[in-house]
């Protein structure tokens, strides 16, 4: 534990406290919503503890209080906990290994995998997994627990605003990975305008199961084609400058000259230069100069030579 303390950063460490804090807020609507509604009051203690999933503990609170049979809110919150398995595909190596895995994947939910997918590195992921996965695991009991005690003072929880914290904090959470890459941009856009279209007419956690199929099949048709137009225009601009850079210099071209005709003066050179002066046969050892057969350059007066 000290050393996934030690490897996230202050703010890191803030933000998942401010998680685990919106999640015990949540909590309290929770347990508070269950006593109010005529369930006995251990119940949503058990499931808090049993299950951590607020989208199937809530939505099973729901059938059940509304006289649904147990089954079916059983089977509801299953439905809704199916976003768990694209969440353990992509965390494989975070989520430990042996017995810890059973822990592991006890503590993945919405607000851990967030925390985890916003870091840069494997060792971030995985110890931000954990410390929002266990810090959950300890405020969304003792929040229910809260609920509990205090359901019968609060008649409507919701009249708080407590249910408007925790969508705005995953959304904070989300934020640093949709900037950062084209392919998850455009999939949580698309996955939040086909969960707010279907929202009004399934129930609720269901939605969410639309969308992620959505979203999944958009990010990898993205992924195919990974070169993005930033980086095409990266390229070009970097041949620019490499063309640019192969282009011979002055001094190169005077080099080449003088080897192709010994004597030959430099390039810009004044007629009455010292090296003009010192080979007054240049013409007669480089041919003609007049372009034709005898001037192996076809240059016209290279060395200087007197007409």
């Amino acid at each position: 534990m000290r050393s996934i303390y030690r490897t996230l950063n202050r703010n890191e460490l803030t933000g998942i406290a401010a998680v685990c804090l919106a999640v015990g807020m949540i909590g309290v609507s929770y347990g508070a919503t269950a006593v109010t509604s005529g369930l006995p009051f251990w119940l949503p203690l058990v499931l808090s503890v049993l299950v951590l999933a607020g989208g199937s503990e809530l939505l099973f609170v729901g059938i059940v209080a509304a006289g649904g049979s147990v089954i079916a809110a059983v089977l509801a919150g299953l439905l809704v906990n199916a976003r768990h398995l694209p969440y353990g595909l992509s965390l494989p190596d975070v989520v430990g290994t042996g017995r810890r895995r059973l822990l592991g994947t006890h503590i993945m939910n919405d607000e851990s995998v967030a925390v985890s997918l916003a870091q840069p590195d494997r060792a971030r992921r995985r110890a931000a997994y954990w410390m929002c996965g266990l810090g959950v695991l300890l405020a969304w009991p003792v929040g229910a627990l809260l609920g509990v005690v205090i359901g019968a003072a609060v008649p409507d929880p919701d009249a708080f605003g407590l249910d408007a914290v925790f969508p705005a904090v995953l959304v904070a959470l989300v934020l640093p990975a949709i900037r950062g890459d084209r392919a998850t941009r455009w999939s949580a856009l698309l996955g939040a305008v086909v969960a707010a279209a279907t929202a009004p007419l399934l129930t609720a956690g269901l939605p969410v199961l639309v969308a992620l199929p959505v979203a999944l099949l958009v990010a990898m048709a993205l992924t195919r084609n990974p070169v993005s137009r930033e980086e095409s225009v990266a390229d070009t601009r970097c041949g620019e400058r490499c063309s640019a850079a192969n282009e011979p210099t002055l001094a190169e071209v005077d080099e080449l000259a003088h080897r192709a005709i010994p004597g030959a003066g430099s390039v810009g050179e004044p007629p009455d230069s010292p090296t003009h002066s010192r080979f007054p046969s240049t013409r007669s050892a480089a041919g003609s100069g007049d372009g034709r057969p005898g001037s192996p350059l076809g240059i016209r007066s290279v060395g200087g030579g007197h007409e």
